[in-house]
């Protein structure tokens, strides 16, 4: 029979783990975030210039082609990023399920006791 000391220590370890994986979680939710705001501002309308009409519009063709080659990379980035997110999430889901029946089964030995 598991004796309660190596439930604690399965505990703790389990514990460590689900802390390691909220963290991949949370930086992995960050640089996805941090790619949505960046995808966001490109997005955003330009801020007239004081410029000629045929100056104004070469400006604005200009950053429409690489507006354009941007948003393909970050949206790429952001796909590639919530795969990552999901998969650091269903990792997450898992430790804190490990965490949960460890301390389940420590209370079902402490209630035989």
């Amino acid at each position: 029979m598991t004796s309660r000391k190596d439930l604690q220590s399965l505990a703790t370890l389990s514990q460590l783990v689900l802390d390691q994986r909220l963290l991949a979680l949370r930086q992995t939710a960050e640089r996805l975030e941090r790619s949505k705001a960046q995808l966001g501002a490109i997005n955003a309308a330009a801020a007239p210039a004081d410029l000629a009409p045929v100056q104004a519009g070469l400006v604005d063709l200009a950053y429409q082609r690489w507006a354009d080659i941007r948003r393909a990379e970050l949206n790429l980035a952001i796909a590639q990023q919530t795969i990552s997110w999901i998969d650091a999430k269903s990792e997450a889901a898992v430790a804190f399920g490990r965490v949960q029946a460890l301390q389940g089964a420590a209370k079902r030995l402490d209630g035989r006791r």
